[in-house]
C-alpha cells in the first residue's frame, strides 16, 4: 500500500505553505485536492500556489479543466491515483494538500457506486432553481431524504442538484453517504488537518479576500466573461460572480469584498464540519513545528 501524507483543513488555514515546507524537507511532491484550483485561468480567485511555491516543489492536478467543464470526485480520484503512483514510483513522497472533503474521501476510501449524471435532468433542475429559487429545490430534497437535506445548505445548488439526481436514479443520498464511512483505506495515509482558532482563521480569510480583489480577481472575472460571451459558467469558485458584478457596476467593491468574505467563512465552517466526520483525522493547531513534523513523518 502506497504511503502518503495528507494536509487538510479549512480555507486560508495555511495548507499550501505547510505542504511546500514539508515537501522540501521530505523529498515530496504535492497533489492538489482543492476543487477550485483545478480550473485553468482562475489563479488569483482560487489562491493557487504562487509561482515561487510551484517552482520550489512539483505540483500536480492544478489547471486540469476549463471553467464550466465537469470535474467530480471520481474523476479527481482517478487523476490523483495516477499522480500518486508516479510520484511513489520515483521514490518520492506524495503529499496531498487541499480542503475539499469529498475529493479526499474519494481518494482515501474510494467512490461508492451511484447513479450517473443526467444532463437533461440537471438542466431542468437548474432552470427550476432560477425560476423558483434554490430553497424550493432544497425543500424537495428534504421531502425525499431529510437526512441528506440537513447536510446541504439551501443555497448550495451543486449539491442539491446532485442529491436529487441520485434520488431520481433510485438511491437515497444519505445511504451513499453512510456507505462511504465504511469503505476500506486505499492508502497508508497520515491525515493531518490544520485547526487555527476561529477568530484567527476569520482574520486570515478576510485579509486573503481583500488581497485577491486587489491582486487581480476583477481582471480574471472580466477575462472569463469575455471567453464565455458574457455569461459566467455554472459552478464557479467563490467570488467570481461578485467580482463580475463589480466590474459591471452592479455591486460596489466594498460590498463585493464583504459578501465574498462571508461566503468564505461559511465555506470554512463546512470544511471543518466535514473533516470532523472523517475517521483518522489528526488536528494540529498552528503554528506548526515543521522540522518536528517532518521528523515524525520520516519515522513513520
Amino acid at each position: 500500500m502506497i504511503r502518503l501524507l495528507v494536509i487538510a483543513g479549512p480555507t486560508a488555514s495555511g495548507k499550501t505553505a505547510l505542504a511546500v515546507a514539508l515537501a522540501r524537507r521530505l523529498d515530496g511532491e504535492i497533489v492538489n485536492a482543492d476543487s477550485q484550483q483545478v480550473y485553468r485561468g482562475l489563479d488569483v480567485g482560487t489562491a493557487k500556489p504562487t509561482p515561487a511555491e510551484r517552482a520550489a516543489v512539483p505540483h500536480h492536478l492544478l489547471d486540469v479543466v476549463d471553467a464550466g467543464e465537469g470535474m467530480d470526485a471520481a474523476r479527481f480520484a482517478a487523476l490523483a491515483d495516477a499522480a500518486i503512483a508516479d510520484i511513489a514510483a520515483r521514490g518520492r513522497l506524495p503529499i496531498v494538500a487541499g480542503g475539499t472533503g469529498l475529493y479526499l474521501r474519494a481518494l482515501l476510501h474510494g467512490v461508492v457506486a451511484a447513479p450517473g449524471r443526467d444532463p437533461a435532468l440537471r438542466a431542468r433542475l437548474e432552470e427550476e432553481a432560477l425560476r423558483l429559487g434554490r430553497p424550493a429545490l432544497h425543500a424537495r430534497l428534504a421531502a425525499i431524504d431529510p437526512e441528506a437535506a440537513a447536510r446541504i445548505r439551501p443555497n448550495d445548488l451543486v449539491r442539491i442538484v446532485r442529491a436529487l439526481e441520485i434520488a431520481a436514479g433510485g438511491r437515497r443520498p444519505s445511504e451513499l453517504h453512510a456507505e462511504h464511512a465504511f469503505q476500506p483505506d486505499r492508502y497508508a495515509a497520515l491525515l493531518l488537518a490544520l485547526d487555527p482558532p476561529r477568530a484567527a482563521l476569520h482574520a486570515r480569510i478576510d485579509a486573503r479576500v481583500a488581497e485577491i480583489f486587489a491582486g487581480g480577481l476583477l481582471d480574471e472575472a472580466r477575462a472569463l466573461a469575455a471567453r464565455t460571451g458574457g455569461a459566467l459558467p455554472p459552478r464557479l469558485p467563490i467570488g467570481y460572480a461578485e467580482a463580475l458584478a463589480c466590474v459591471r457596476g452592479e455591486l460596489e467593491l466594498a460590498e463585493a469584498i464583504r459578501r465574498v468574505q462571508v461566503a468564505h467563512r461559511r465555506y470554512a465552517r463546512r470544511q471543518v464540519i466535514w473533516l470532523r466526520r472523517e475517521r483518522g483525522v489528526e488536528w494540529i493547531a498552528p503554528p506548526v513545528d515543521v522540522e518536528a513534523l517532518a521528523r515524525r513523518v520520516e519515522n513513520g
